[in-house]
């Protein structure tokens, strides 16, 4: 039977929350380091522009920084910085709940502790309990779940929420009110895949705006189911064919998921990573060009797992967006061309029918793919990929791993991602732009006011781009 009042015990953990011990803080600023360094680089994306264009008409505010676009109310905020954080496919993962965090809880922070004039502390804080929220359902309703849901778009709302609420210093109830107002709007459906349509990023920024919109309901007395999570109608029951509630209690308090967080090195999905990482080094030890990699291979055999092939299946995409979930796709560029960033999707490669840059189409013709029963068996608690690539001399070559590179197991350095941050901010907005953001970031703890912060920063970017925009 269900166990009664883990939404409850959610909202008081949330509204009555235990100092941050070092590591969790180190692992917050980690966070929100990748995640500000994927919005800033994303806002300038025509998808993140479709979003603020329509932000623009849902009314005039100032409250918070649509990054790279003005302003807004701090719930339209959220849903533009929402998108524009999740548009490179290149923000945080975390293995157990397979939510990217960072989208939804970070743009739900950013635009509520500016509106509120919120401490660098405090937004800290409450993006460490939004990941505590996002993450430990997500962990309760995977991996059924994801068959037709994002957990992006569904468990991150209920993050976002209380990420916002944190801010807003809700009481327990409140914070249940919130939770449950969350939960009735939590969607992401993965129908998107079949064509390689632009909503994944719409869920990571309704999850941020929905967020915020709970949040601020609750604050004014706005009520929400107090049993959302566990009920007989609530999410468990709704989008999971099987559900572990224990994982939203075990460990509360002790035990924070942002410090389980995984960062991704690739501009694609993590179910491709761990396929990526083993072509990589296989190129890498064999001293292959492109050339080469055609000359040697006759065939390549992928294993990966079921939930992770469902949504990697495509062999020939036709878009940059559908070879982001291209398991093919990605592990031939890897060997081809040695890197999966965001230069292997830019449009040129794809037409209507398929991949036209020559090399990787030609590669693509040789691969083969399955899904491994016991491999299937080994997620989500490992992401395994296995390749067996047969070689023109008779040779054969099997290479493989179970964790990505940036995931806790095999995991990459503070230093790593502030070189991925001024690589990616420095690229779509300029080096200035890049260094002062990153030492915001830097300095998060001591900055007393994130809202003078924030706005400082997306003033920055304005002027810089105007001035580029100045003949």
């Amino acid at each position: 039977m269900t166990p009664v009042g883990v939404s409850a015990a959610l909202a008081s953990f949330a509204a009555h929350p235990p100092e941050l011990p070092q590591t969790a803080l180190e692992d917050t600023h980690r966070s929100i380091l990748d995640g500000l360094g994927c919005l800033l680089a994303g806002s300038v994306t025509p998808q993140a522009r479709m979003i603020q264009q329509v932000v623009r008409g849902l009314g005039r505010s100032d409250e918070a920084s649509v990054f790279s676009a003005g302003w807004a109310s701090a719930p339209a905020a959220a849903l533009a910085n929402g998108v524009a954080a999740h548009v490179l496919e290149l923000d945080d993962i975390h293995k157990g709940s397979t939510v990217h965090a960072a989208a939804p809880v970070v743009s739900a922070a950013l635009a509520v502790a500016e509106r509120e004039g919120a401490s660098g502390a405090a937004f800290m804080q409450a993006v460490a309990l939004g990941y505590e929220a996002a993450l430990r359902i997500g962990e309760a309703v995977n991996p059924s779940h994801y068959r037709h849901w994002h957990p992006t778009g569904t468990a991150a709302t209920f993050g976002a929420a209380v990420a916002a609420g944190s801010l807003l210093s809700l009481d327990e109830r409140q914070m249940l009110d919130a939770l449950g107002s969350a939960g009735t709007q939590a969607a992401g459906l993965w129908e998107f895949n079949a064509s390689g349509a632009m909503s994944k990023t719409l869920h990571a920024g309704k999850a941020a705006m929905n967020g915020v919109l709970s949040a601020d309901l609750a604050r004014l007395g706005f009520t929400g189911a107090p049993t959302i999570l566990e009920g007989p109608r609530g999410f468990f029951r709704a989008t999971a064919a099987q559900s572990d509630p224990s994982r939203i209690t075990d460990g509360l308090g002790e035990v924070w998921k942002v410090s389980e967080n995984g960062y991704k090195l690739y501009a694609c999905c993590g179910h491709t990573h761990t396929a990526i990482d083993a072509a990589l080094d296989l190129r890498a030890a064999r001293g292959w060009d492109a050339a080469q990699v055609l000359a040697n291979i006759r065939t390549v055999r992928l294993e990966t797992y079921g939930p992770g092939w469902e949504i990697v299946s495509e062999l020939n995409p036709t878009t940059p967006y559908q070879a982001k979930f291209s398991l093919a796709y990605v592990v031939c560029a890897a060997l081809l061309e040695g890197a999966v960033g965001l230069e292997q999707f830019t449009p040129e490669r794809f037409s209507e029918r398929g991949v036209q840059e020559p090399k990787v189409a030609a590669l693509l013709t040789r691969v083969q793919a399955d899904v491994s029963p016991e491999l299937t068996a080994m997620y989500p608690a490992a992401w395994p990929n296995r390749l067996e690539i047969e070689l023109f001399s008779g040779e054969v070559l099997r290479v493989g791993g179970n964790f990505p590179r940036g995931n806790v197991e095999n995991p990459v350095t503070t230093e790593y991602l502030e070189a991925k941050f001024l690589g990616l901010v420095g690229a779509h907005l300029g080096t200035a732009t890049a260094e002062a953001a990153l030492e915001l970031v830097q300095h998060l703890n001591d900055i007393p006011d994130m809202g003078v912060a924030s706005r400082a920063l997306n003033q920055q970017i304005l002027r810089q781009s105007e001035a580029e925009e100045q003949p």
